[in-house]
């Protein structure tokens, strides 16, 4: 009966956390070092954006809406770590993607996690809206890139989107 008990809590424990980050070889495990490089992708389907809401699992963020994004870990250049976010989190191919234009770097500071994020925007263009969410988000919406200050983004996600869109003047009490 014990053992039914542990293996029921375990199952349990396991959907409700998020999974354990062990590095592959070659890759930096930045959990606990204070500065970390991460991409944010916007994808672009005609004139709209995808903005993903993160899992409530995640550790960092959690319930936020945010583009794409993913650690600066391995040494890959930022397109081929592009390719490999949208492959692996949205089930795109790189057949799907038309282009992929860098925005400007930026830092984002976060007392709560003790991290100073090191930001690289970037905007891809995709030919297709039909995306397969992995585990570290739960929903997803194709929206117009005005309509984004109506959600609540991830500190520094409005950042985002002014280095890609000029033009998008964000929430003040978000920046």
């Amino acid at each position: 009966m014990a053992t039914i008990h542990k293996k029921v809590w375990r199952e349990y424990f396991e959907k409700a956390m998020e999974p354990t980050f062990k590095p592959k070889d070659g890759q930096v495990d930045y959990t606990n070092i204070r500065y970390a490089p991460v991409i944010n992708c916007v994808l672009r389907n005609n004139d709209k954006i995808l903005i993903v809401q993160r899992n409530s699992r995640m550790r960092f963020y959690p319930n936020f809406w945010n583009g794409i994004s993913g650690f600066l870990d391995d040494g890959r250049n930022i397109e081929e770590k592009v390719k490999d976010e949208l492959r692996e989190e949205l089930g795109i191919e790189a057949k799907d993607i038309i282009s992929i234009h860098r925005g400007s770097i930026f830092d984002q500071e976060e007392e709560k996690y003790n991290k100073t994020w090191i930001v690289h925007p970037v905007l891809v263009d995709v030919k297709t809206d039909k995306v397969k969410l992995d585990w570290e988000a739960q929903n997803y919406k194709w929206i117009k890139v005005g309509d984004a200050k109506i959600f609540d983004l991830l500190p520094g996600f409005d950042k985002v989107l002014a280095s890609l869109f000029p033009s998008f003047v964000g929430v003040p009490a978000l920046r």
